[in-house]
């Protein structure tokens, strides 16, 4: 039952990663663990990047929490499945992992050289998506802004060679 609870465009995309992740696993031959199911669906769920300390706080609170290596295994296992992005905090020295779920809120910038992609805030498109479905009565589960281009690096790379003698 839903207990009042309102399903929203999160949760909905939430659950079509946790089911992608739970295929992923058995594709490979790996059994997709009630622990791991439980990691994969807190940090898929995860409204602000998390860290596997984070993790296993949340899990905790909820009942018997599995190791940190459990966490960081699976974590990884999301990482390898395109389910989660990592990121490396400079301040604090360690990863933190967001999901990579086509929710309502996913702006991305995709470099066409090297294939990299930069998470972006989605402060413009996203409200702007919900106002003109919510004109419509149209109830969005997800959308996705991508903008193609070429990242910092490859763009100086780029000019360097232009730059460079015998360059174009």
């Amino acid at each position: 039952g839903s207990h009042g609870r309102v399903t929203t465009g999160r949760d909905v995309a939430r659950d079509e990663s946790v089911a992608r992740f739970r295929d992923w696993l058995v594709a490979r031959g790996q059994p997709a663990t009630p622990q791991r199911i439980a990691i994969a669906t807190e940090a898929l769920g995860a409204e602000r990047p998390l860290s596997a300390e984070d993790l296993v706080e949340r899990l905790r609170v909820k009942g018997p929490a599995p190791g940190v290596a459990t966490v960081y295994r699976t974590l990884d296992a999301l990482v390898e499945g395109g389910l989660l992005s990592e990121s490396l905090d400079p301040r604090e020295g360690f990863r933190r992992f967001v999901p990579l779920r086509d929710d309502v809120s996913s702006a991305e910038l995709l470099c066409t050289a090297c294939g990299g992609v930069t998470r972006v805030a989605d402060d413009v498109v996203g409200p702007r998506a919900r106002t003109l479905a919510d004109a419509e009565g149209f109830v969005p589960v997800k959308h996705r802004l991508v903008v193609y281009g070429l990242c910092a690096g490859c763009r100086a790379e780029r000019d360097a060679a232009r730059a460079a003698p015998g360059g174009r």
